[in-house]
């Protein structure tokens, strides 16, 4: 009669172990495809944190002179051509050649301040690209919002910490080079403010093209 007793209890014990086991076998496991798809879309817009504002609708922020923005005062903005499609769609789109330089502001004694780990891109020129680096840059002109179709001709990159860049796999053509360096108490200015700088080059097959990105900062 024991051991029937022992038998019956090693097998009831069992049968509560295995249940224990098989609970915990059904718990939610972590989602790992969201997990990492959530840590790959942080990077992703971090590494892509580009700064088109000049292209987009305005210049760079001037943290030295706030916009007071009011019902009775709206920004009104230059109507901007229609986007060239035949334009672009002549474009090359793969090349070999390299766009290298430095990105600087300098003062009238030519003391640098170099642009480090900051983003540029080429535009290529074209009738609609001529039109913001007129209008808007030369001009000062706040434009509408561009085109979409712009950024697949757009072409970017960053500077190191000496403000050094480059551009490689370039098509032959010719581009506006474009960047920002962020100047403040080394420049003149009580706060910070972000200078935009833009030039034309030009690059022809597998051609290798230096070209400072540089301004005289009053």
């Amino acid at each position: 009669m024991t051991k029937k007793i022992l038998i019956f209890s090693s097998v009831a014990m069992l049968f509560i172990f295995s249940g224990c086991v098989n609970k915990e076998l059904v718990l939610d496991a972590p989602d790992v495809r969201q997990s990492q798809d959530n840590t790959w879309a942080k990077q992703t817009n971090a590494e892509e944190n580009v700064d088109t504002s000049d292209i987009d609708n305005d210049e760079p922020i001037d943290m030295e002179t706030p916009t007071n923005i009011t019902v009775d005062a709206p920004i009104e903005k230059m109507e901007r051509v229609t986007f060239p499609t035949s334009e672009y769609n002549k474009l090359a789109r793969t090349g070999k050649g390299t766009v290298k330089g430095s990105i600087f502001v300098r003062d009238a004694y030519e003391k640098r301040v170099f642009g480090k780990g900051t983003r540029l891109y080429l535009n290529p020129i074209t009738s609609y690209s001529k039109q913001w680096y007129s209008e808007s840059y030369i001009g000062g002109y706040k434009m509408e919002k561009a085109d979409s179709r712009l950024f697949n001709y757009l072409r970017f990159t960053a500077s190191d910490a000496a403000g050094n860049f480059a551009f490689y796999g370039v098509p032959t053509g010719t581009y506006y080079l474009i960047g920002t360096v962020k100047c403040g108490s080394e420049c003149g200015y009580s706060t910070p403010k972000s200078i935009r700088i833009a030039t034309q080059v030009s690059v022809s097959g597998n051609q290798v093209v230096t070209k400072d990105l540089s301004r005289l900062e009053d």
